[in-house]
């Protein structure tokens, strides 16, 4: 089974976009979404998808506890392990 960090990997390329295009993920993963380009209102959008993905709770007041794609995997980690 592909690792945490390669589900949100991928999630991000098949559902965030930027003028059409997937956002280009860069290899340091403390990087925010919104930094890439994604709108905030995708961001939580992208929420729901991972809540889906990985059949965890993640609401609006967990964004500040995955502000960037580290801390996310590390989030879903805690919740699934």
């Amino acid at each position: 089974m592909p690792s945490t960090e390669e589900r949100v990997k991928t999630l991000i390329n098949e559902n965030l976009k930027v003028d059409g295009q997937p956002l280009n993920l860069p290899d340091d993963l403390n990087t925010c979404l919104t930094e890439l380009g994604a709108s905030s209102l995708d961001v939580l959008a992208f929420g729901k998808v991972v809540a889906r993905e990985f059949n965890i709770s993640f609401t609006p007041e967990d964004c500040p506890k995955a502000d960037t794609v580290r801390k996310l995997i590390d989030f879903i980690d805690s919740r699934t392990g």
